[in-house]
């Protein structure tokens, strides 16, 4: 398989930080996490440039430009990476970053449990129709770049909203941390990720939102309508409104580990 990619390096460990850029509202301060945590990693991830467009995939400016902040988030050339791909490309950042490799582990739509550490093993997935099966053949093996990438496509390729719920935990809202996530399944769904939080004296939290959407776009940090924006308050109602999708509130949920 031929993938064609912006940049194979996945962060630029000189850029602006999310944590850098914005600073807790007046009276709040800014949750921290163990310093190897999903959440730290999240907070500490870099920015592009003040007033930086959201791209396309194809390289044309998103038309409703909602965000305050693009993350450094390379793209494919294919129309591949929209919103569940992107929290599951963070996700499997993460580990891979720490070498945790035998933690990168997605389902597919058809419920098939597909680990990056076949795709290291040189194994590979044969999909015909909504069957599934793992092959054996002369594939590229070990845990280099190019194998990650060329696993990541094939997420990208067969996982979705709906898979990704499928994997994660209910939560409530008061229990909110940056990793966790807003997902409503379907075709179309979509889902928002937490990577920022920040807490007042009387217990107030706030938290920054990113994204990414249709059609396949850099992840970006949403605005919003709250008086801290781009602050998000936890939602009081049975709705929660981003600039481009309204979730119910209790559409809330974690990763398992």
């Amino acid at each position: 398989m031929t993938l064609t990619i912006f940049n194979l390096c996945f962060q630029n460990l000189n850029a602006e930080s999310i944590q850098e850029r914005f600073s807790p509202p007046n009276g709040f301060q800014r949750n921290r996490f163990p310093n190897e945590s999903f959440a730290t990693y999240l907070q500490n991830f870099p920015l592009k440039p003040i007033g930086s467009s959201v791209l396309l995939y194809d390289g044309r400016t998103k038309t409703n430009q909602v965000h305050v902040a693009v993350l450094d988030f390379p793209l494919l050339l294919d129309d591949l990476i929209q919103c569940a791909d992107a929290v599951m490309k963070l996700r499997a950042e993460y580990f891979y970053s720490q070498k945790k490799y035998n933690q990168i582990q997605f389902k597919i739509s058809n419920g098939m449990e597909v680990p990056f550490s076949r795709f290291v093993k040189g194994e590979r997935v044969q999909v015909v129709g909504n069957k599934s099966q793992w092959k054996k053949g002369k594939y590229k093996q070990g845990t280099g770049r190019d194998v990650f990438e060329e696993y990541l496509h094939f997420i990208y390729s067969y996982a979705g909203t709906i898979s990704l719920k499928s994997e994660l935990k209910k939560k409530t809202i008061q229990n909110l941390t940056p990793g966790d996530v807003w997902i409503e399944a379907g075709s179309p769904g979509h889902v928002v990720i937490v990577v920022d939080q920040v807490t007042g004296k009387g217990g107030q939290t706030l938290f920054l939102l990113a994204q990414s959407y249709m059609p396949s776009q850099e992840m970006h940090i949403l605005k919003s309508q709250s008086k801290y924006s781009p602050w998000f308050e936890l939602p009081e109602n049975q709705s929660f409104q981003t600039p481009e999708w309204e979730f119910p509130s209790k559409e809330f949920y974690g990763f398992v580990k």
